[in-house]
């Protein structure tokens, strides 16, 4: 064997040990992980358990508890409030989905436009979404203020709209679709800047290959730009969905559920059961329950807006 084929050989053979040991070395230690894992599991994991497990009986927060086995789930499934909170809840649900991803999609499109402000307006359109919920709630309890003379009211005055004035929030037919208008005005932008990120996205080339063939603005948007932004719009309902389902800030700042239960959702049922009543075994099984009911609206969502992504 030559001296050349020796050293082929030696390297062949070597090769893949010292390959290995440069790709252990890249892999870190699990302990560096550990840390981090422990505080996930004592903040996060610990309680999400213990809540399941108060499900499940009739603690009070204070001292002992007792099994009570699926009395707490029958309570909750026969009690008329909680029906009428999760159809609250439901409503403003498909309400801030529909309407929040229809204006943040108008808005990423111009914005999108040659203008020479629209770095401006990206700014001014997206800062509410970094503002707290509970300040955009006590804001908009001014701008839904019942004074013919202040806020919208006095603005429609203004404008000669007296007979549209209302009391916003007082009235029972329309204070949920006023908390709908508050958290659509707060996170539409938050929609236009990933409608926006898809529309950076799309190949320039498309839309001149489309111009040429003669296609309108309309028809490019149909055939092309829409179908490119199938993975923006799958991000974007399935946010606003899992937000519209917890929803409890801006609904327990504006109104706390009222007028009556008008504009109750289950966050706030929840939160009244457990703080205000004291019944922290029955509100953690409507935590549960909100918890399994979000997680089985997004699996399906995210099933179906996935398939669409690859149709598309």
């Amino acid at each position: 064997m030559t001296l050349v084929t020796r050293r082929a050989t030696r390297s062949a053979t070597t090769r893949p040990a010292a390959r290995g040991r440069r790709t252990g070395a890249l892999i870190p230690p699990w302990w560096f992980v550990a840390p981090a894992l422990l505080v996930y599991a004592l903040v996060v994991l610990y309680p999400s358990v213990s809540g399941v497990v108060y499900a499940f009986t009739d603690w009070s927060g204070i001292g002992d508890k007792s099994f009570n086995g699926l009395a707490n789930f029958r309570t909750l499934f026969g009690d008329e409030r909680a029906v009428g909170a999760l159809r609250n809840t439901l409503l403003l649900t498909v309400a801030i989905v529909i309407v929040q991803n229809g204006v943040g999609l108008l808005l990423a499109l111009g914005v999108h436009a040659r203008i020479k402000s629209r770095t401006a307006l990206r700014v001014i359109f997206f800062a509410p979404a970094v503002v707290s919920p509970v300040m955009i709630a006590f804001l908009w309890k001014y701008v839904y203020n019942p004074d013919p003379h202040a806020g919208l009211n006095g603005i429609l005055g203004m404008l000669g709209l007296g007979g549209l004035r209302q009391d916003w929030l007082g009235d029972p037919s329309l204070t949920l679709w006023s908390v709908a208008g508050m958290v659509v005005w707060q996170y539409a932008g938050y929609s236009m800047v990933i409608f926006l990120a898809g529309l950076e996205g799309v190949p320039p080339e498309l839309h001149e290959a489309a111009m040429i063939d003669g296609a309108g603005r309309w028809q490019r948007f149909r055939y092309v730009t829409w179908p490119l932004l199938a993975p923006s719009l799958t991000i974007n309902v399935m946010l606003s969905t899992i937000g519209g389902l917890k929803l409890f800030d801006q609904v327990y700042a504006a109104t706390g559920g009222g007028p009556g239960y008008a504009s109750e959702t289950l966050s706030t049922v929840l939160y009244k059961q457990a703080f205000v009543y004291g019944k922290y075994g029955y509100s953690t099984a409507i935590a549960l329950v909100l918890a399994l009911f979000v997680a089985a609206v997004s699996l399906v969502q995210i099933a179906y807006l996935r398939r669409r992504e690859v149709t598309a």
